[in-house]
C-alpha cells in the first residue's frame, strides 16, 4: 500500500507562502492608494497655486484695459494682429478703441498701430482707416505711425496707408493691394456622379454664385464689375494716405503684388526701416511704449486660463496613471 500522508512541514511551508503572497498583494494595493492619493494632493496644490497667480495678474494694474499704468511721456500702441474680420481679434471696433484711447492719453507724444496681418474685410479695414482720418484731425499734435511685423498686406495695408508714416522690417512683406473673391464648381462632379441639382429661386440672379450650377457669362461680369470697384477704392486711399512718395509704376503697385521691405522703402510703400522700439525711441522721441489695444475682461481671461490649466492637469494625469479613462 502507498502511504499518501501529507508532510505537514511541507504543508505548513506552503500555507505560509500563500499567506506571504496574498500579504504582498495587499501590502501593493495599499500603496498604491497611497501613491494616487500623493498625486492628488499635488495637483491640486498645483492648481491651487496657478489659479491664485492668475488671480494675482488679472486684478493687477492694467488688467481691465489694455492700458498699462503710464508714467510721464510714452508712446502709446495699438496692436492690429491676425485677419481683420468683425469675429476676429482684429476687428474694427477693437482697434478703433484702442485708437482712440491712445490719443487721448495724457502724455502721449505719438500713437503707433503696430501690424501684423495679412488683411481681411475691405468694411473693417476702411473703417479704422476712416477712424484714424478723423483721429489725426482732432489731434493734430499727435503722430500716427504705423510699424509692420512678418505682414503687412492687402487689408492690413489699406489700413496701414492711413498713418502719417510706415515702417517696416527689411523682411516685412507688404503690399497685395487688390482684391480676392474665391468658389469652387462642382458641376463635372455632379455629371460623374449623377447628381441633380434642383434650385429654385425668385429672381434670376440670386443664385449667381451657386458653386453646383453653370456659371452665366452675365454673373461673372457683375461679380468683376463689385471687385473692381472695392479695388478702386483701395487704390484711392492708398494714392490718399502716400501721395507723391508713391514711385513704383501702378500697374504693378496695384496688381496685388508684394514685396519685401527693403523693396517696399524703394517703391514708396514705405517711408523707412525701424522696429516699434525704434520708432518709440528715435521718432516719437518717448522710449517708454504703453499698450492701449483693449484686452479681454478679467472674467473671461480668467475663464481662459482656468481652462488651460484644468487641460494640462488632465493630461498629466492621465500621463501618470496610463490606462485610467480606457
Amino acid at each position: 500500500m502507498n502511504d499518501e500522508r501529507q508532510d505537514p512541514v511541507a504543508s505548513s511551508q506552503e500555507s505560509n507562502w500563500e499567506r506571504d503572497a496574498l500579504r504582498e498583494v495587499a501590502l501593493e494595493g495599499v500603496r498604491e492608494r497611497r501613491r494616487a492619493r500623493r498625486w492628488g494632493i499635488f495637483f491640486k496644490l498645483l492648481i491651487a497655486a496657478y489659479l491664485l497667480v492668475v488671480l494675482v495678474i488679472a486684478v493687477s494694474p492694467g488688467a481691465f484695459t489694455g492700458a498699462g499704468v503710464a508714467s510721464g511721456s510714452h508712446t502709446a500702441v495699438v496692436d492690429v494682429q491676425g485677419t481683420i474680420a468683425a469675429d476676429s481679434q482684429a476687428n474694427a471696433e477693437r482697434i478703433i478703441a484702442g485708437l482712440e484711447d491712445a490719443f487721448a492719453a495724457d502724455n502721449a507724444e505719438g500713437v503707433i498701430l503696430r501690424i501684423n496681418s495679412p488683411g481681411g474685410s475691405p468694411v473693417q479695414s476702411g473703417r479704422v482707416n476712416d477712424a484714424m482720418k478723423r483721429l489725426k484731425q482732432a489731434h493734430p499734435d499727435t503722430p500716427l505711425y504705423a510699424v509692420a511685423g512678418d505682414l503687412c498686406a492687402s487689408g492690413a495695408y489699406y489700413v496701414a496707408a492711413g498713418a502719417d508714416r510706415i515702417y517696416a522690417d527689411k523682411a516685412s512683406i507688404v503690399g497685395s493691394i487688390g482684391v480676392v473673391m474665391g468658389s469652387f464648381g462642382f458641376t463635372g462632379a455632379m455629371d460623374k456622379l449623377g447628381i441633380e441639382r434642383r434650385l429654385y429661386t425668385a429672381g434670376r440672379n440670386k443664385a449667381m454664385l451657386d458653386p453646383f450650377s453653370d456659371t452665366k457669362q452675365r454673373s461673372i461680369e457683375h461679380v468683376q464689375d463689385m471687385l473692381d470697384g472695392v479695388h478702386q477704392q483701395f487704390i484711392d486711399v492708398v494714392r490718399e494716405g502716400r501721395g507723391d512718395r508713391l514711385t513704383g509704376e501702378p500697374e504693378k503697385l496695384f496688381s496685388g503684388l508684394y514685396w519685401h521691405g527693403e523693396r517696399s522703402v524703394e517703391l514708396g510703400l514705405v517711408d523707412g526701416l525701424a522696429s516699434p522700439d525704434e520708432v518709440a525711441k528715435d521718432i516719437v522721441g518717448a522710449e517708454q511704449r504703453v499698450n492701449y489695444t483693449p484686452q479681454k475682461s478679467v472674467f473671461d481671461r480668467f475663464a481662459d486660463r482656468i481652462g488651460s490649466a484644468a487641460g494640462w492637469v488632465l493630461h498629466e494625469q492621465l500621463v501618470a496613471q496610463p490606462g485610467a479613462l480606457r
